[in-house]
């Protein structure tokens, strides 16, 4: 049996009651990676489907990038556990060497590959809305990382329409990681770490290895230690931006 915390089910209910990620009717369908993250929320999810005031169908699929990955044991777990799971097979790790540009980032051409072969599938069976395991520290990173590399102000967004016409939601975005990291350790889950990423395969390629996420995290732990405040003050943020302040041109 999962031990959910009851801090982690008060958060995602949280979200989903600020933003509507899940309503009445909705078909959701959850890309497991098998990681602490995703699979956290394929259990918050499958107790939502128990104990929300509506009805709401929900399945899990995780993508193979064509490598001769093993997902049987996530498979086995999700049965378990009364988790519906399809594996998606593909071929993006072999086409990968002639479609990805030298010296271009690995983690951004398989994270495009990976979202569109879910695009597909969801909207080939019918679902409505795709949830991702993103958190509230991933907002951050991404945040950060916009400015300081792209010059834009963005991050993650708990709710918007893709362009082929799906919804994607981020029912974890007002979650810390370590809250992810305590959970999977006090439920001793095995999860997938990155030994299926078919990135380690291209590192040594002309392939860069991402460094900019890893550098962007050790930052904001260092900014977090001098203010412990600071993922909250971040939070309020996110929802309080004052449009006026920035430079925009009228029309």
């Amino acid at each position: 049996m999962i031990n959910l915390s009851k801090r982690l089910i008060r958060q995602v209910g949280q979200a989903n009651a600020r933003f509507k990620l899940v309503e009445e009717g909705d078909k959701v369908l959850l890309g497991l990676s098998g990681g602490k993250d995703s699979l956290a929320l394929a259990h918050l999810l499958a107790r939502m489907q128990k104990h929300a005031p509506f009805k709401f169908e929900f399945e899990t699929a995780t993508l193979s990038y064509g490598m001769g990955e093993d997902y049987s044991h996530l498979h086995a777990h999700c049965l378990e556990h009364g988790i519906k799971h399809s594996i998606i097979e593909s071929n993006i790790y072999e086409i990968s060497g002639e479609s990805i540009r030298k010296n271009s980032s690995f983690c951004s051409y398989f994270s495009r590959m990976r979202r569109g072969a879910l695009y597909t599938y969801a909207l080939e069976k019918g679902f409505n809305k795709l949830a991702l395991a993103h958190h509230l520290d991933d907002a951050a990173e991404s945040f950060f990382m916009s400015f300081m590399y792209n010059g834009a102000l963005r991050t993650l967004s708990p709710i918007y329409k893709a362009q082929r016409g799906i919804s994607v939601i981020r029912p974890l975005i007002f979650v810390r990681e370590r809250q992810l990291r305590d959970n999977a350790t006090m439920n001793d889950l095995q999860v997938i770490g990155n030994e299926f990423c078919p990135g380690l395969k291209l590192s040594e390629k002309n392939v860069k290895y991402p460094h900019v996420r890893e550098e962007t995290k050790a930052l904001l732990a260092k900014l977090e230690q001098e203010n412990p405040k600071l993922f909250v003050s971040l939070k309020k943020a996110f929802e309080n931006v004052h449009y006026q302040s920035f430079w925009q041109t009228k029309e």
